[in-house]
């Protein structure tokens, strides 16, 4: 795993967008196919407008799967994930082969279905963030971290659904779903290549936590320290509790 600091939440989610860009046209280049996952949230929104604005990244050679999705949200809700990847991703990069999860059906028959498809190659890079209590995709703590099942029906805790509170998708608690749809853990880790997109001042404890303390299912996102191929994008707000030691341990600041 390497670990790159930036001025700001600009200037991270440019130099993020950057690597992403670089590696779809490679992949579509070597093999034909870009298979990756994307996540959602205000933590990702810089990002993703960069990486949609790139150029010469050929989006009909990409295949986009979905991470996480709130159980009996609507679509039409601001805070579906359904509807926000349609707005920032899909419909601004005209992709056509995309999966998204559906929470107001049968949830486990769209874990399965969808996943089947998720496992029929290999995913070249997955686009995740951190949640303030350490999530990774919707897998609050303590995780999973045994399930081979590509997507699994989680609890979500109150730290999970405040944060949605907090960010302005939900009014109050009680209208933040409790149970999701989420990719799980393992199946992340089978990402080739795995970009985490950590801005703010917010998320400064979480990172601490992950990436100086025990890796484990109480702080999820921890487990991408054991990827080859991992690469944290942190502002300096997010990465501002984390020790010179940590910092020199995982790379370079930019």
């Amino acid at each position: 795993m390497i670990v790159k600091v930036f001025q700001d939440k600009r200037a991270l989610g440019q130099a993020a967008a950057e690597q992403a860009g670089s590696a779809l046209r490679r992949t579509i280049l070597e093999r034909g196919l870009a298979r990756i996952v994307v996540a959602t949230g205000s933590s990702q929104l810089g990002f993703l407008d960069a990486l949609t604005r790139s150029e010469d990244i050929d989006w009909q050679c990409v295949e986009m799967f979905h991470l996480d999705e709130y159980i009996g949200l609507p679509i039409t809700h601001p805070a579906s994930f359904r509807n926000y990847l349609l707005k920032n991703f899909i419909q601004k990069t005209g992709i056509k082969k995309y999966h998204l999860l559906d929470g107001e059906g049968d949830a486990r028959e769209v874990a399965r279905r969808i996943g089947e498809t998720l496992n029929a190659a290999p995913i070249d890079i997955a686009f995740v963030g951190i949640g303030e209590n350490g999530h990774l995709a919707f897998n609050d703590p303590p995780a999973d971290f045994e399930s081979d099942a590509p997507y699994l029906i989680v609890d979500l805790d109150e730290a999970c659904r405040r944060q949605q509170v907090g960010e302005g998708w939900f009014v109050n608690i009680p209208e933040v779903p409790r149970q999701a749809i989420s990719m799980s853990v393992r199946q992340i880790m089978k990402a080739r290549e795995i970009l985490v997109v950590v801005p703010d001042a917010r998320k400064a404890e979480a990172v601490k936590v992950c990436f100086e303390g025990e890796i484990g299912p109480m702080a999820p996102a921890s487990i991408l320290c054991r990827h080859a191929r991992a690469t944290v994008y942190l502002d300096e707000e997010s990465a501002s509790l984390l020790s010179v030691a940590t910092l020199r341990a995982y790379a370079v600041k930019t």
